[in-house]
C-alpha cells in the first residue's frame, strides 16, 4: 500500500511505498525530486564514481575503493537489513537511474530503539536540493518504519556543510566526542547530533495519511 506523510512543517509530502516488513526489503520512498530505495548491484559503478572522490571523502570513513568493493558493500547491507540490523537507501535524483549517494540507518542496540544515521552524496548534487528532500523521509522511516526512538549522527566539526545540514533538519548538537574520528593518520573532533522520536512528532504537521 501507498502512505502519504509529512516529515517537517516546512516539508513536501512524501510517499512511502510500504511493505509489511522492512527486514524483508526496503520500501520505496518517493520525496521531492529524490527515490530512496534498495541498493542493488546495479548501482556500484555510479557510487564508486560520486563517492571516491576527494571533496566526498574528505569527512567520511573511507568507501571502498573499485566497482567491485560497491558490490560487497551492496551485498553486505542486503544481509544486514535481512538480519534487521541495518538500513541502507540509495539515493537516485529525478532523471537518474541508479544511485549517486546513500543514506544509512544502523543499531546500537539490538532494539533498534538507538540507532545511528549517516549519509553520503555526490558532490554534483551538493546544494540542489537533494539532501533537503530525502533526509526527513529518511528519519520519518527511521522513526514510524524501523520503531526508532532516538536517531544519532556524528559528524567532524570540520564539516561545516554536513553540520549545517544536520542542524537544519532539526537534530539537536549534544556533544562534542573528542579525537574520536581517524582520518588520514589524524584524529579529528567530533559533533554528536541527536533527533529524538516525540520531538520530531512535535514539530512535524500532522496530516491525513492516504492510503492506496
Amino acid at each position: 500500500m501507498i502512505r502519504t506523510i509529512t516529515t517537517a512543517p516546512s516539508a513536501a509530502p512524501v510517499t512511502i511505498a510500504k511493505k509489511s516488513n522492512w527486514k524483508s526489503g526496503l520500501p520505496v520512498i518517493s520525496a521531492h525530486g529524490v527515490t530512496l530505495r534498495e541498493l542493488t548491484v546495479e548501482d556500484a559503478a555510479t557510487l564508486h564514481a560520486h563517492l571516491s572522490t576527494i571533496e566526498v571523502g574528505r569527512f567520511i570513513s573511507p568507501a571502498p575503493t573499485t566497482v567491485a568493493g560497491f558490490e560487497r558493500f551492496i551485498a553486505w547491507a542486503q544481509a544486514e537489513r535481512a538480519a534487521g540490523r541495518y538500513a541502507c537507501f540509495a539515493v537516485v535524483p529525478k532523471g537518474e537511474e541508479h544511485a549517486v549517494g546513500i543514506f544509512q540507518v544502523r543499531q546500537l542496540e539490538p532494539s533498534f530503539a538507538t540507532a545511528e544515521w549517516g549519509f553520503a552524496l555526490g558532490h554534483a548534487y551538493w546544494g540542489t536540493g537533494v539532501f533537503a528532500a530525502a533526509a526527513p523521509a529518511v528519519v520519518e522511516f527511521a522513526f514510524a518504519e524501523i520503531g526508532v526512538r532516538r536517531l544519532e549522527a556524528r559528524s567532524s566539526v570540520l564539516n561545516g556543510r554536513g553540520n549545517g545540514a544536520l542542524r537544519k533538519i532539526g537534530a539537536i548538537n549534544e556533544a562534542v566526542l573528542r579525537k574520536s574520528f581517524l582520518k588520514d593518520g589524524v584524529y579529528q573532533d567530533q559533533m554528536l547530533w541527536a533527533i529524538d522520536a516525540s520531538d520530531w512528532r512535535l514539530s512535524a504537521t500532522p496530516i491525513s495519511p492516504s492510503v492506496h
